[in-house]
């Protein structure tokens, strides 16, 4: 009877609780929001959640302000919003980092999947497969048939270890049948510096870093990395087109939040950022960075990072990257 009773009381305080959580999430946001997020200033990710915070704080009404916590390949940043109040103060922007790091570093502190709730994919950045001149090769299949003839005598350079762009260099040597060896960089312009220079002859570069240098005769573009071509350069061929079908990687970003924040509060910030990507200020201004724009709800954010690590699992199985 006791336990009976207590199961009541329990039920009515939830039930006469919900009228104002429901009238909380539905004047959110009435005071700032940061979005913290795992990279320094002037990195892709940085810029492109400066362009999000800007929108949304025209959309919502309040300030959304950028926090960078960098450090620990973003799981500085991925720890402090998991361990966050769920009052949707405190988000995330999540990128490709967070779907690799749980398949090369255990205990993390943290779940991706069950300690968040995806908001919105907001935008992508495909990857650029570019050469050195002096490797004397114009296309992907004329890469691949070089670095089978050569095995481990060709290195790609990187932004670190467990990076998109080291991860896409090894799902190209588990595509290709090639070995090209990884050289890992602390980032992405000492790589690019190294494949100016010869010292590395293949880099699979964010698009913003290599196209100018590609215009300028430097470096040899072979293909770029999603399943669609990158707008930032229509005319360059997918790897997928190139020889190596399915192929498809980049690095991405989206606003996640931590689990059990208000549904309410999810929708609204998902249609903001929805509407962000579509508005051609946003388009134009991180187009002119490489960018491709994104969108869709929770549910498509949330089956997007189920597919991105079960594909980052696969690599670091067949790479030998697992620990």
């Amino acid at each position: 009877m006791r336990l009976a009773r207590r199961r009541f009381l329990q039920l009515a305080a939830g039930a006469a609780a919900l009228p104002v959580r429901l009238a909380k999430a539905q004047s959110y946001p009435t005071r700032p929001v940061r979005i913290i997020i795992g990279f320094g200033p002037g990195a892709s990710g940085d810029i492109s959640a400066r362009v999000l915070a800007q929108a949304l704080t025209q959309r919502l009404g309040q300030q959304f302000i950028v926090e960078n916590r960098s450090g620990a390949g973003s799981n500085i940043a991925t720890n402090v919003v998991a361990h966050a109040p769920n009052d949707g103060y405190t988000l995330l922007q999540g990128t490709v980092a967070n779907t690799i790091n749980p398949v090369i570093t255990p205990n993390l502190g943290f779940d991706f999947v069950k300690d968040f709730a995806p908001i919105s994919l907001f935008s992508t950045l495909p990857n650029i497969v570019v050469v050195h001149p002096s490797l004397g090769v114009h296309t992907v299949q004329e890469l691949i048939k070089l670095a089978r003839e050569k095995p481990g005598q060709l290195s790609f350079g990187s932004a670190g270890v467990g990076g998109t762009s080291h991860f896409t260099g090894e799902l190209f040597n588990v595509m290709a049948g090639t070995n090209i060896v990884h050289v890992p960089y602390p980032g992405t312009a000492q790589a690019a510096t190294d494949l100016l220079s010869g010292r590395v002859q293949v880099m699979f570069s964010p698009a913003s870093t290599v196209l100018q240098f590609v215009a300028e005769g430097k470096l040899v573009a072979l293909a770029s990395s999603t399943l669609r071509r990158a707008s930032v350069a229509p005319d360059l061929p997918t790897i997928s087109e190139a020889g190596l079908p399915g192929f498809d990687t980049a690095g991405w970003f989206g606003l996640l939040a931590p689990a059990g924040t208000a549904r309410e509060i999810i929708d609204r910030l998902a249609a903001a950022s929805n509407e962000a990507a579509k508005s051609p200020d946003v388009v134009a201004t991180l187009a002119r960075q490489g960018f491709d724009m994104a969108g869709g709800s929770p549910e498509d954010f949330a089956a997007f990072i189920r597919d991105d690590l079960a594909k980052w699992e696969r690599v670091a199985s067949a790479a030998g990257l697992k620990r």
